[in-house]
């Protein structure tokens, strides 16, 4: 099956440029040829006929009324990390969101990291995600980031690195559990003679950190508020509520009154303790944010701001999601837990810094440039594949606006073998393991694998022309 099979000069995770498979891949591999790859394509098929009759698709952003639903392109080759290895990385995201919480608690408080200079003034109340009307305010159980999912990538020597923090509706996590679901069924071979960390307990762990978030009460009453069905992953929004057998509901579907927040029922208006928000802070509650939203509820950070409700995550959390913050977090875990970060950064330029701004704009044809604000890999440059153009195209914006753009180097990100067209070759991955905080810490046993399905592009994005594979967290050490 993979004797066309050529690995990247990366780090490639099936095999060794110069040793061939790994010896950890070897039942894997065993087992995908037992199968052979005129099966492995139909199974494949008959998996994306599966999705689709399941639902699993997603809203393309720009597609508006002309029907841009798809499914999420499925890739049957799991990707396999050792059990050793993914403790260490468990570790390093619990330590890295406690230190991310502890600065959403400062700079929303006494604001001490300011004050001692760590990180700039400037740099934080300029972030779009930046919520002055949260100063003073103290969330549920003292966190404000109970939902995470963030964004790791193995680069060129295999060492593991955080591309991305994701903290205020971080999205995925249905398809991470789908895929694993598509794979038992049209895949069963593959996990014959192996261990593979089960996954089905997200939905039961979510509603439980969740409801840690209501102590006042004994049954807490959750619901879910989407923005409604054209949201591009309305499916997630649907697919968890069921899951947890809570309601979906909708910012008409709720109310505030007499001190509470109250949803609209057949038998009239009961009690709302804990809202899993899915809609961005300005669309939350016009009274506050944005007047004109029609997505919210009027007068919840009242209610919020009293300790009468909850909300995961909590408002305010984007600030950290802004990727000029997420340079700083490696000094947050210093400052604040006295500590080396277990898993570092990858190396970034942050152009609102003179000497930064003027490495960048010297070699912006070897660096990848990302505006701060953006997502889903929007307003980006990628220097060893722009024209010459798009380079100075990018160097007026930056020169301009130099706070909203930072510069990473270009990283031969790890690759995975994968199906296109009846071909195997090797594809960008990247990971998105999902943390749960409440009364504990909980990561899920792998994440999404987002695979850049396009041959020799670094762009995972579904929204780009992405996919996503199973991951699997096994019992041998050295995958």
């Amino acid at each position: 099956m993979f004797t066309d099979y050529r690995p990247s000069k990366g780090y490639d995770e099936y095999f060794s440029a110069s040793a061939g498979p790994r010896r950890a891949l070897q039942p894997l591999l065993s087992s995908l040829g037992a199968l052979g790859l005129e099966q492995l394509n139909r199974n494949h098929a008959a998996a994306g006929m599966l999705l689709k009759r399941l639902g699993a698709t997603f809203r393309l952003n720009d597609s508006g009324s002309r029907g841009g639903e798809r499914i999420l392109p499925f890739d049957p080759l799991p990707r396999l990390i050792g059990a050793s290895d993914w403790e260490l990385l468990k570790r390093g995201l619990i330590q890295r969101l406690e230190a991310i919480d502890l600065f959403l608690a400062d700079v929303y408080g006494d604001q001490a990291i300011l004050r001692d200079g760590v990180i700039p003034r400037e740099d934080v109340e300029s972030s779009q995600g930046w919520r002055p009307q949260l100063r003073g305010f103290k969330p549920p159980l003292g966190k404000w980031c109970q939902i995470s999912g963030l964004d790791l990538i193995r680069d060129g020597a295999g060492t593991w690195r955080v591309l991305e923090d994701n903290l205020r509706c971080p999205s995925g996590v249905a398809y991470f559990l789908e895929n694993r679901r598509v794979m038992k069924r049209m895949f069963p071979s593959l996990f014959s003679g192996r261990t593979v960390q089960p996954i089905d307990s997200y939905p039961s762990q979510l509603l439980q950190t969740l409801r840690d978030l209501a102590p006042w009460t004994e049954a807490p009453r959750v619901v879910l508020l989407t923005p409604g069905v054209f949201n591009s992953a309305y499916f997630e929004h649907s697919y968890l509520a069921q899951q947890m057998g809570i309601a979906l509901v909708e910012g008409r579907d709720l109310a505030c009154q007499d001190g509470r927040v109250w949803i609209r029922t057949t038998q009239g208006l009961e009690p709302v303790d804990v809202i899993y928000r899915r809609i961005d802070d300005d669309f939350l509650d016009p009274a506050v944010f944005l007047a004109d939203s029609m997505l919210g509820v009027r007068g919840l950070m009242e209610v919020y701001a009293q300790g009468r409700v909850a909300i995961a995550n909590a408002p305010g959390t984007g600030v950290a999601d802004d990727k000029l913050i997420y340079a700083y977090v490696p000094e947050m875990v210093r400052y604040y837990l006295g500590e080396e970060p277990i898993i570092e950064n990858v190396p970034t330029y942050l152009c609102s810094k003179p000497d930064d701004q003027a490495y960048v704009l010297a070699h912006l044809n070897e660096l990848v440039v990302k505006a701060v604000s953006e997502a889903g890999g929007y307003g980006m440059l990628i220097g060893p594949h722009a024209s010459q153009a798009e380079i100075l195209e990018f160097a007026e914006k930056i020169k301009a606006h130099p706070r909203n753009f930072i510069a990473q180097p270009t990283l031969e990100l790890s690759t995975v073998p994968s199906l296109s067209e009846g071909e195997l070759y090797p594809c960008h991955v990247d990971l998105r393991p999902y943390v749960l905080r409440g009364k504990d810490a909980w990561v899920t046993p792998g994440g999404l694998t987002r695979v850049a399905l396009k041959r020799g592009s670094l762009v995972v994005n579904s929204s780009q022309g992405g996919g996503c594979k199973d991951t699997w967290i096994v019992e041998e050490s050295a995958c």
